[in-house]
């Protein structure tokens, strides 16, 4: 039996696509909406898919896994915290395509909540900044690089001032934006200085004790001068 005929004879819950991408789920989320919502357009979908052998019929749910998250609840999730990041400075942020359009992010546009509620059961302590849900640049970082280094560089920069030690993210493009483009920041504003930016699951990895998990050699600027300083890493 597929899982579209289990569903339609109730014998299980509607199908969920966990996403940790932002820009996935964002799309995924306008897709499937526009699917079960406007005719017109469900119509050429299902011709573009009329070779796949299993068609699609609207059951599933795309979610985003900082939604799950908070399903499972904050209360157990920091139960499951072996090394509390204590005095470890971070400033969520959220960027476009977690929170826009309107009715399809993650939480509230104007005050979400959910990636600090995620930071305090860490252990860590939230910085704030108006900026959080501002674009990085997006795809104008392929053929507009300063402008989208500008864009990024006002963020990390807010972050800095507030006194942010890190930033935390979701979406693969905006840590593209925002770390690797450091070096191209630092070229064109000369009072930058580095900042480190982390996917919020590595963020999990370090407070569960899964440190080697993390991968923090991948990302640039390295964090890890930064947390073998404040205890999180040997």
């Amino acid at each position: 039996m597929r899982v579209e005929e289990a569903v339609d004879a109730g014998l299980v819950d509607e199908p969920r696509v966990v996403t940790l991408c932002a820009m996935c789920y964002n799309t995924l989320k306008r897709a499937n909406h526009l699917y079960r919502n406007d005719a017109d357009k469900r119509r050429v979908i299902e011709s573009i898919m009329e070779k796949e052998s299993r068609p699609y019929g609207g059951k599933a749910e795309v979610i985003h896994l900082l939604q799950l998250l908070k399903e499972v609840g904050w209360e157990k999730i920091s139960e499951r915290v072996e090394k509390p990041l204590e005095g470890l400075k971070i400033a969520p942020y959220y960027g476009c395509l977690l929170l826009r359009p309107r009715g399809f992010g993650v939480d509230d546009p104007e005050e979400p909540r959910i990636m600090e509620n995620l930071i305090e059961a860490l252990g860590g302590e939230v910085i704030d900044i108006p900026f959080k849900s501002r674009c990085c640049g997006a795809y104008h970082t392929v053929f507009m690089k300063e402008e989208a280094a500008e864009l990024s560089y006002k963020i990390l920069r807010q972050a800095s001032e507030m006194g942010a030690d890190l930033i935390v993210l979701s979406c693969p493009l905006c840590m593209f934006n925002m770390a690797d483009r450091q070096s191209l920041i630092e070229r064109l504003f000369r009072d930058f200085k580095g900042i480190p930016v982390l996917y919020f699951t590595q963020l999990m990895a370090l407070a569960f004790g899964l440190g080697g998990e993390a991968h923090l050699d991948e990302n640039n600027p390295d964090p890890r001068p930064l947390l073998r300083e404040r205890g999180l890493w040997r």
